[in-house]
């Protein structure tokens, strides 16, 4: 049985207001750190998709906005806790809870509902930031992944692991971020799997996807896995 915390009482604010703060991550991106995005022309004209991105900072989600560039309404873990430093933000900008000790029928009616709306969700499939390597996707992330068959854009985040430390030195963190060609969550999965081995693979591809993006020191639990390769040489970033 899942615990209920403050944080499921949050909610995405009105995406004219998600639309302004996107200029603040703008403003924040080009202040503090020296931002360089590529593979722009990958992103659809417009909605339904789902960002997958990689999760090693807590300040990761601005610079999702800034590359995109456009409102994203993301999924954020409910059972976790965020400083008070950071919760402003996140309660400013807002987000759909996900309990990750059980998947609550409103998370995925809401992650529904945006998809539905042709507008962009925004998952980072590892769950919460606690290392500098990719880690496996998380079941529960990977089939809100999967509603509809939407295209998912993989994105990348690379150099604000060690923002803080730079800021307080007053050094501008260089920070590289890759957006990938969209691709479907059942794309090269065979029909033929049962439903546990093709959340799996689905939820592997994603990852493989990210890491594509990424050096391969950050590849992490995928390293070696030859469909990097094959990813990175469709990107051609």
């Amino acid at each position: 049985m899942s615990v209920r915390t403050k944080l499921d009482n949050y909610s995405p604010s009105p995406k004219w207001l998600r639309y302004l703060l996107g200029y603040f991550a703008l403003f924040i991106g080009c202040l503090l750190t020296k931002v360089k995005v590529k593979g722009r022309n990958n992103i659809p004209g417009s909605g339904p998709y789902v960002v997958a991105a990689n999760h090693f900072s807590y300040v990761d989600p601005p610079f999702v906005v800034y590359a995109l560039q456009r409102p994203i309404t993301f999924l954020a873990a409910s059972d976790q806790v965020i400083d008070w430093y950071f919760k402003w933000a996140a309660w400013l900008y807002g987000f759909i809870p996900t309990n990750r000790t059980q998947l609550a029928p409103s998370t995925i009616k809401s992650a529904k509902g945006v998809l539905n709306t042709n507008n962009i969700l925004g998952i980072f499939p590892e769950g919460t930031s606690t290392e500098r390597k990719l880690r496996e996707a998380k079941r529960g992330v990977v089939y809100l992944s999967t509603i509809n068959n939407t295209p998912i854009l993989p994105v990348s985040i690379h150099g604000l692991m060690n923002v803080w430390p730079n800021w307080f030195k007053g050094v501008r963190p260089n920070v590289t971020i890759k957006i990938g060609k969209p691709f479907l969550p059942s794309a090269g999965i065979e029909k033929s799997l049962n439903r546990e081995t093709k959340m799996t693979t689905i939820g592997e591809n994603i990852i493989c996807r990210i890491a594509a993006l990424l050096p391969e020191d950050a590849h992490g639990i995928v390293k070696g896995d030859k469909r990097i390769a094959t990813y990175a040489e469709e990107n051609n970033l």
